[in-house]
C-alpha cells in the first residue's frame, strides 16, 4: 500500500511539473516575446471587434471583395476540417472544382487565371494570395465598388509583403487585411 501511494504522488508531481509547469513556461515565453502571435494574430476593427486572424483564411464571395484561394477544408473554410486534400492531381473532383473556379473568375485563354486562385492551398485555410492574384481581381472589385481601378491597385501595393525576404519569388497579400482596407477606402470616398 505504501508503494502505491508513493507511485500516485510521483505521478501527480510528474504531471504537475511536465504538463502544467511546462505549459505555463511556454505560455509565459510566448506572451513575453511575441504576444500578438501567441494570442492568435487576431485582426480587430477600431472598435475592438475581432474580425479574424492573419493566419486563417476566410471565405469571401461578394464581387466587391478579394476572393481567397479555394479551400480543401470545404466551402465554408471550416477550421476544424483544416487539411490538404488527399486527392490525386488527376482526380475528376479537383478538375471540376478548378473548372468551376475558372468560370467564376471569368478567365479566358487571353486572360488566364493565376494558378493559386484555382488550386487549394496545402492546409486548406491559406489567408494569402499573391500580388499577381490580387491584381487579377482588381478590375472586378473596382467595377463592383464604383472606384477607379488604380485605387484598388494602390491598396494592393500598400499591403504587399515578401515572407522570405529577397528569396521569395512571389510577393503576398493577406486577403482579410485587403478587404478591410477596401472597406476603409470606400468609406472615406
Amino acid at each position: 500500500m505504501q508503494s502505491l501511494l508513493a507511485s500516485i504522488r510521483l505521478t501527480i508531481a510528474t504531471m504537475a511539473f511536465c504538463v502544467v509547469g511546462y505549459a505555463a513556461v511556454i505560455w509565459g515565453i510566448g506572451q513575453a516575446v511575441t504576444p500578438a502571435t501567441a494570442n492568435g494574430s487576431l485582426i480587430t476593427r477600431e472598435d475592438g471587434t475581432i474580425v479574424g486572424s492573419r493566419l486563417v483564411g476566410q471565405n469571401f464571395t461578394r464581387p466587391e471583395y478579394f476572393w481567397p484561394r479555394p479551400s480543401s477544408a470545404g466551402d465554408g473554410y471550416d477550421a476544424t476540417a483544416a487539411a490538404g486534400s488527399n486527392k490525386s492531381p488527376t482526380s475528376p473532383d479537383l478538375t471540376d472544382r478548378a473548372r468551376g473556379t475558372v468560370e467564376r473568375y471569368g478567365a479566358t485563354a487571353g486572360n488566364p487565371l493565376p494558378a493559386e486562385l484555382a488550386a487549394a492551398s496545402g492546409g486548406g485555410l491559406d489567408p494569402h494570395i499573391t500580388e499577381r492574384g490580387a491584381l487579377y481581381q482588381a478590375p472586378r472589385i473596382a467595377e463592383a465598388r464604383g472606384v477607379p481601378q488604380s485605387d484598388i491597385e494602390t491598396v494592393i501595393r500598400d499591403h504587399v509583403f515578401s515572407p522570405g525576404g529577397f528569396f521569395t519569388p512571389d510577393r503576398l497579400v493577406n486577403v482579410l487585411e485587403l478587404n478591410l482596407a477596401l472597406d476603409g477606402l470606400t468609406a472615406t470616398q
